[in-house]
């Protein structure tokens, strides 16, 4: 998901570091640059295709990279940070807010590191301010919730003691909560260092970009496969219960399916299925010795290619009661890539085709679904009990009728614009007997009696 950093530059930044017995006196900003480069290092070695922004804020905004996936861009962007005046959290977020719609959809989730010292900053638009004004911040100055999903994490660059006497705990998970979309408040743990920093940020890193690794399978068929971005749990609450959900590292193949049956089914997440190289128990590659870098025979490019040409997908296994599909999808002409789509959890997330475990192959049936020659279908499946709400449609007008009515409103506003007043009444009889049979024929059908009863 789409990540962006954003660092506090206020004057509190600058504040120095308690000295040590022969070491180098550090500032606030020196350590969290320290920690952003440790994230900025695991996200490009694990998580590559993660686009990520940088941006300052003290009491104004600046975004020094837009969203990039060029690692030692944003390493350079870095060394541009300068320390400024007051901080004003307010308008940071309003600028992210915008930020993110712009580049991106409102479906789309995203991730918000927030590097702060803790401070709550004076005056209007400080943390303490905007919490205690839960008028004035609602109308105008806290722009969260987010129209979007996003998770906070806010990176505290302060000692635990020092967090205790500002109430930046509390005040940055309120920031969290009245945000909705989750995320962590993360302080260093043992003296405020260089290595109790880098070890918080690697802790996020690993916690939140991790990469999936797992196995694709069909029959005897295996590769071994990367999700990108990695998949998260699914946790819903309903009214009598909680559903939760985890992504199996064992994706199983149950069976294939026409791309015109599925169609475009909602999904709640979508991930690139990317090959592994096979590794063997000393970390090395089985095939760098005997075939040349990308031509290593793979099922899971096989599969990818035979999707792409039969114009089919695959329905997989992702855990338990939960199930997902496996195309080909292509963001240009001439390049295209095998994509996972995970639907909700259940046997009959996708309506149209009944229960996944109803599905079996087309040689267990009598006569072929498709037919001799593959003009009809089976799909979509009709329910086997009928709903108090499911009725037979209605129509009180034929569309030629429809058409009719659309051109006596034609009529009547040609002849008011030409003052053809002929032409006009007209238009009004025609109208209005049109009108009075339509009247008629809904009382028909409401009071079930003929035309001679109403007459």
């Amino acid at each position: 998901m789409p990540t962006i950093v954003l660092v506090d530059v206020s004057l509190s930044m600058a504040r120095p570091l308690p000295p040590t017995d022969g070491g180098e006196e550090y500032q606030r900003q020196n350590l969290a640059n320290h920690g952003i480069t440790t994230l900025l290092d695991y996200i490009a070695t694990h998580s590559r295709l993660e686009f990520t922004a940088l941006a300052v804020y003290s009491s104004l905004w600046e975004l020094i990279v837009p969203f990039t996936r060029d690692y030692n861009e944003l390493k350079n962007g870095l060394l541009k940070l300068d320390v400024f005046d007051k901080t004003r959290l307010d308008v940071a977020l309003q600028e992210v807010r915008s930020t993110v719609l712009e580049e991106w959809s409102p479906i789309t989730p995203c991730q918000l590191v927030l590097v702060t010292d803790g401070r709550s900053g004076i005056g209007p638009g400080s943390f303490r301010h905007l919490f205690d004004n839960p008028k004035g911040s609602k109308e105008k100055s806290l722009p969260i919730p987010f129209p979007f999903p996003c998770k906070i994490q806010v990176m505290l660059i302060c000692s635990q003691s020092e967090a205790l006497q500002t109430n930046a705990l509390g005040l940055s998970q309120k920031l969290i909560d009245i945000n909705g979309g989750g995320g962590n408040v993360h302080i260093p743990e043992g003296p405020l260092g260089l290595k109790s920093v880098q070890q918080m940020f690697l802790k996020l890193a690993e916690s939140t970009y991790a990469p999936f690794y797992g196995t694709l399978s069909c029959g005897h068929l295996k590769s071994d496969i990367q999700l990108a971005p990695a998949p998260e749990g699914f946790n819903v609450k309903h009214d009598f219960e909680t559903i939760t959900r985890t992504v199996s590292p064992e994706i199983e193949v149950c069976g294939f399916i026409d791309v015109s049956d599925i169609c475009s089914p909602p999904t709640i997440s979508r991930h690139l299925v990317l090959p592994v190289t096979t590794k063997d128990s000393n970390g090395k590659n089985k095939e760098e010795d005997e075939v040349e870098d990308g031509k290593a025979p793979s099922f899971c490019v096989l599969l990818h290619g035979s999707l792409k040409v039969e114009n089919m997908c695959a329905i997989v296994n992702v855990g338990s009661d939960w199930y997902g599909i496996l195309y080909s999808w292509a963001d240009s002409k001439k390049k295209s890539n095998l994509m996972l789509g995970l639907v909700q959890p259940g046997d009959e997330s996708i309506s149209w085709l009944g229960k996944f475990s109803n599905l079996a192959p087309c040689t267990d049936f009598d006569s072929h679904p498709y037919g001799e020659d593959d003009t009809k279908t089976p799909f979509p499946v009709r329910p086997a009990e009928k709903r108090s709400y499911a009725q037979n449609s209605v129509v009180w007008v034929r569309a030629s009728g429809l058409q009719v009515t659309s051109l006596y409103y034609t009529d009547i506003h040609t002849s008011i614009q030409t003052h053809n007043h002929k032409t006009y009444l007209n238009a009004i009889i025609n109208f209005a007997f049109t009108f009075y049979y339509l009247v008629m024929y809904v009382c028909m059908y409401v009071y079930e009696c003929s035309e001679e009863d109403l007459r």
